[in-house]
């Protein structure tokens, strides 16, 4: 499985899945120089990231992906992923309305291709 829109369908589907789960399972994704911009505010490092995603305010959330737009990156290999959807927190009955974009670095892990989040940015779409 090389293809962009392959990558991008099994990564989307496994970084909503963990993060609706379990926000700290999603550590092994992002390495020391991964960068998240959630809401105007970056946070540099997968400790810090970790941090944010689990220090946000609510304690069950769901996310409904609508779609996801991958494009081939600047180096060989690289993803970028543009997603959009919606997502309920809590008890809340409305849903708000997001988009994010990871870009995406493979690396080789005992012989087999992994990707990490290099960049991810967060906004929710007001209006």
């Amino acid at each position: 499985m090389s293809d962009p829109i392959s990558i991008a369908d099994e990564f989307v589907a496994f970084y909503y899945e963990k993060f609706d789960e379990n926000r700290a399972a999603l550590q092994p994704l992002y390495r020391d120089n991964s960068m998240l911009t959630f809401e105007c505010e970056s946070f540099l490092g997968a400790p810090a990231i970790i941090g944010k995603l689990a220090s946000l305010p609510f304690q069950a959330i769901k996310h409904k992906v609508t779609t996801k737009d991958p494009q081939p990156g600047v180096a060989e290999g690289h993803i970028l992923v543009l997603v959009t959807g919606q997502l309920l927190v809590d008890e809340e009955q409305r849903p708000m309305s997001y988009t994010q974009s990871f870009y995406l670095v493979p690396e080789n892990i005992n012989g087999q291709v992994r990707y990490y989040v290099h960049n991810d940015i967060f906004k929710l779409v007001y209006g």
